[in-house]
């Protein structure tokens, strides 16, 4: 390899929890900056005073839940088979994964954009929207949802970056994107009064921003980006779906489990959902680290899996358990400590009121078992048993969610949707901590590296297990 592409392997020595905390500590300022400004995008619009505003982003929300999970997916594709690529010292190959998952997530997003922006109405009105907030939340979802291509191209671009070690050009790439959503937030919702139009519009501008900055480190400072080949794209099409479906059917899962979470919600009125609305913003800027977990973490375990380096792949899932923790902890104390200030922030009613001191005071703790969830998903994929990561966020999503939920609603009302959705977390994030440790030590074998899933879910001219080749 080349000096610079040498310089791609920085995760294969010093210490694992440096890398951690460091990638994490990155990768949460980018995605920290981009959910504040979804909370200020709130703040703006609860001052123009419709109660149906702050509904109409919660259903709208959950459905950008839905696109950007895709997005994410593509991503977590692209640092897992480019980071274990740049392990092996194959930089080429790295560089023709990446552009060809980059066409595979274009292709997609606009498919799906399509699919989503006709049938947006009724997707809504099945999540419990009517009238003036069915209005609302339309009007912003057909300005957003077409700028679906820009995040899945961009985020994947970030993938690339980290899977570099680069977080922090990652990381400056959203806090970019952020600013300016921040900046143009109150020009077009105030200045040029066009409300919830003007806050879609500004997501759109600084997702174009977010793509160029990661694009740009992507393919002029790291030069992991190939010439695309149609014959390499379709050659490679069905071994980076392998990777990426299930992957993508692990984010989709949670968006689909909060759909039915905001359709139970909704029977109990518009300020019930705008509570929900407001921990849905909060949860994100207060665990911002937790959820970056999982995207900071992965390529550390792929360029070290990569490089058959189990001790340390052992490491660092270990220590990255250990700074969630921490990490929850803490905020979960800030949290019961500012409930009233973010109550008072938002002019929550009654009912939303109730709803986030139940999660600050109670709730925020649980979810430890959410961080423990992101950082098996990301062992799990790294370490070539992406379906494993599915096969748990559907049970999340469904057996750990529906039930729960549903006779919560009936016990205790709309905390009982919060404390049921709560205890299916904790279940789940239990059983997946018991996979990804049980998958990890097979994988590690009793004499060194054995290979992986038998049935090998990729073939990209490459194996699926550790290897020290330095072909390429």
């Amino acid at each position: 390899m080349t000096g610079t592409d040498e310089e791609n392997r920085a995760f294969v020595q010093g210490s694992t929890m440096g890398h951690v905390v460091t990638m994490t500590s990155a990768a949460s300022l980018g995605l920290m900056t981009l959910f504040v400004v979804d909370l200020v995008d709130m703040y703006f619009l609860s001052l123009l005073g419709e109660i149906e505003l702050a509904a109409a982003i919660g259903y709208a929300g959950t459905i950008l839940f839905f696109t950007t999970s895709i997005a994410i997916g593509i991503a977590i594709t692209t640092g897992a088979l480019v980071s274990r690529s740049i392990g092996m010292n194959n930089a080429e190959l790295a560089r023709q994964l990446a552009i060809n998952i980059f066409v595979y997530g274009a292709i997609l997003a606009m498919v799906v954009s399509v699919v989503l922006w006709i049938f947006v109405p009724d997707i809504l009105g099945m999540l419990g929207a009517t009238g003036r907030s069915l209005e609302l939340s339309t009007q912003y979802l057909r300005i957003i949802i077409p700028s679906m291509v820009l995040l899945a191209v961009a985020m994947s671009s970030s993938g690339v970056l980290r899977a570099t070690g680069d977080a922090k050009r990652a990381m400056m790439a959203t806090v970019w994107g952020g600013l300016v959503n921040a900046v143009l937030d109150p020009i077009f919702i105030f200045s040029l009064e066009l409300g919830i139009k003007g806050a879609a519009w500004a997501s759109v501008c600084a997702r174009l921003t977010v793509l160029c900055f990661a694009l740009h480190g992507a393919i002029r400072v790291h030069d992991l980006v190939g010439k695309f080949s149609p014959d390499r794209f379709v050659r490679d099409f069905a071994a980076i779906s392998r990777m990426a479906i299930p992957t993508m059917l692990t984010n989709i899962a949670t968006p689909l489990g909060n759909a039915y979470v905001i359709a139970a919600i909704s029977r109990f009125g518009d300020s019930a959902v705008a509570g929900m609305s407001i921990i849905g913003r909060l949860t994100p800027v207060a665990f911002g680290i937790v959820f970056a977990l999982s995207g900071a973490v992965g390529p550390i375990i792929g360029q070290n899996f990569g490089a058959g380096k189990m001790d340390r792949v052992r490491s660092t899932v270990i220590n990255a358990h250990r700074f969630s923790l921490v990490t929850v902890a803490s905020v979960s104390v800030i949290l019961y400590l500012l409930q009233d200030t973010i109550i008072n922030a938002f002019g929550a009613g009654t009912d939303a009121a109730a709803l986030v001191t139940l999660f600050c005071t109670w709730l925020a703790a649980t979810f430890i078992f959410n961080g423990a969830q992101f950082i098996s998903h990301a062992t799990l994929n790294n370490l070539g048993y992406p379906h494993y990561s599915t096969l748990l966020n559907f049970t999340k999503a469904t057996a750990g969610t529906i039930p729960f939920v549903y006779f919560g609603a009936s016990i205790a009302g709309a905390p009982g949707v919060l404390i049921g959705q709560a205890a299916g977390t904790v279940i789940v994030g239990v059983a997946s901590i018991a996979l990804s440790l049980h998958m990890l030590k097979k994988c590690s074998g009793d004499d060194g590296p054995i290979p992986g899933p038998r049935k090998k879910p990729f073939n990209l001219r490459i194996p699926v297990w550790p290897q020290t080749s330095t072909r390429g």
